[in-house]
């Protein structure tokens, strides 16, 4: 048998001793060889994507908040958007659209009130300017 003798004391690291892990593992390829299957391992990636996709009007309740707002019905709606999204985030689907109903309710009903009051701020004046002509 054909026995080789190394030294695992360098004049580098003579004052250290050696890693001890790295030899095991230099044992076992070694003894047990190079991998038998010569192909790369594989791995398979799997996106599930939900079905239904909950809207949480964020944007929509956004900008009803910062333009008009009147009866603070776009903060309400937001507040609720909010909501509808963490639901949506934790996957309670049944609370997200709960949510998201009321939110969207809350956004038709700030923006006609929004739509009303932006005519009236524009046609009022004017009616009123007309008539003290």
């Amino acid at each position: 048998m054909n026995h080789t003798v190394q030294t695992f004391f360098s004049p580098v690291n003579s004052g250290q001793p050696p890693n001890y892990e790295t030899l095991k593992e230099e044992h076992e390829v070694a003894m047990l060889g190079a991998p038998h299957n010569p192909a790369p391992p594989t791995s398979t990636v799997i996106h599930i994507r939900s079905k239904t996709s909950v809207p949480d009007h964020v944007v929509w309740s956004l900008f009803n908040t910062l333009f008009m707002n009147p009866c603070c019905l776009g903060f309400i709606a937001f507040a609720y958007s909010v909501k509808s999204r963490d639901r949506k985030m934790v996957g309670d689907l049944t609370g997200a659209q709960a949510y998201a109903s009321t939110a969207k309710c809350l956004n038709i009903w700030a923006l006609i009130l929004g739509i009303l009051m932006t005519i009236l701020l524009i046609v009022v004046p004017v009616l009123i300017l007309q008539a003290h002509q």
